[in-house]
């Protein structure tokens, strides 16, 4: 199949032809043998879709979050739509997605300077990530192996465990962050820990940032 022209590119666009990749897969659940399954064509071009899906969804997030604090929408009401639990996580969500919101006056050349300043930050991260790769897996999978948790939680701890399988100790960092905030009630100790390890991260790249300069 030929790759899709600009006019499918469109979010509703992207999620037919997702849904119709998949559910002519081999792979795809109750489907015990697909008549006629995707070329190697349509799944490389859903693989595109799905980056670029990836890309829009990172990006409207925080639009979206700007636009119901607009609307009077509080961070505490804001939480449990990004799956958070707390109005100081919804608000480290949105900073996370959105790091130069509080930057609003910067001018083309200082743009440019803070994203080679958070490049350099991400590097620094990374770094600190793999030198201490043993401490990160260690407390990792103390909380993969939690249960008994709520729907929220146990999402979040399911993706700290699908990041211990990415062989770049980095990849936990996130997922980590995300479940430090849904454990700090049933599990504060755990919490604590990843709290740390952002103190320890955050400081990290502050130290990349300023090397640059």
């Amino acid at each position: 199949m030929p790759q899709p022209d600009a006019d499918d590119r469109t979010p509703a666009a992207a999620l037919e032809f997702l849904a119709d990749v998949l559910g002519r897969s081999p792979s795809a659940p109750n489907v015990p043998g697909a008549e006629d399954p995707p070329t190697a064509d349509e799944l490389l071009a859903a693989l595109v879709r799905l980056r670029e899906l990836r890309e829009a969804l990172s990006d409207w997030e925080p639009r979206l979050i700007e636009a119901a604090r607009a609307a009077g929408i509080s961070w505490i009401q804001l939480a449990p739509a990004l799956g958070v639990t707390s109005r100081q996580a919804a608000e480290r969500r949105y900073l996370r997605l959105n790091p130069r919101a509080n930057q609003p006056e910067l001018n083309g050349e200082q743009r440019v300077q803070a994203a080679r300043d958070q490049r350099a930050g991400d590097r620094a991260v990374a770094i600190w990530a793999r030198d201490h790769a043993a401490d990160l897996r260690r407390l990792a999978g103390q909380v993969a192996a939690l249960d008994g948790l709520d729907r929220q939680a146990q999402a979040s701890v399911d993706a700290v465990h699908d990041a211990l399988g990415n062989d770049d100790s980095a990849a936990l960092l996130g997922p980590l962050a995300a479940a430090g905030e849904q454990l700090t009630e049933d599990h504060p100790g755990l919490a604590d820990r990843i709290s740390e390890v952002g103190a320890r991260t955050d400081e990290a790249r502050r130290s990349g940032q300023n090397r640059r300069r």
